[in-house]
């Protein structure tokens, strides 16, 4: 049994994924004008529709076997290079625009996490306070 229940699990994976793709796109920004440099993404929503589509559930027949279920939180997400495309002479396929659009998007996104998580400190203290 957890202490908070999953909720605060889930944001805590939530902004270490905004934290992850905040550094790739940092990253990838940086490296705007490096040579054969080749822009990276997180990627987060290929992997959750495997592991929706994925119905096989296995039984453990002994303690010792090797359990089936992952117990990694952080392999639900993964960084990806993307070689297909190039945009600039020099072999760089940084596209400065998209970046920053996906850093702004990314801050709102870690921002709102950041308040959920907030309200729900907030509301633990309120419980904890007697509702003073």
């Amino acid at each position: 049994m957890s202490l908070f229940g999953k909720t605060i699990n889930t944001l805590e994976r939530s902004l270490d994924y905004s934290s992850l793709k905040n550094q790739t796109i940092s990253n990838n920004i940086a490296n705007a004008d490096t040579p054969n440099y080749k822009a990276k993404s997180v990627v987060f929503k290929n992997v959750l529709g495997n592991e929706i589509e994925n119905t096989f559930h296995a039984k453990r027949t002994h303690p010792k076997h090797i359990p089936f279920q992952s117990s990694s939180d952080h392999s639900s997400y993964r960084v990806i290079s993307d070689s297909s495309t190039t945009y600039n002479h020099n072999g760089n396929n940084v596209d400065i625009d998209k970046e920053m659009t996906e850093l702004a998007k990314n801050q709102i996104y870690y921002q709102s996490i950041v308040d959920r998580l907030n309200g729900k400190f907030n509301s633990l203290q309120t419980v904890i306070k007697g509702g003073r």
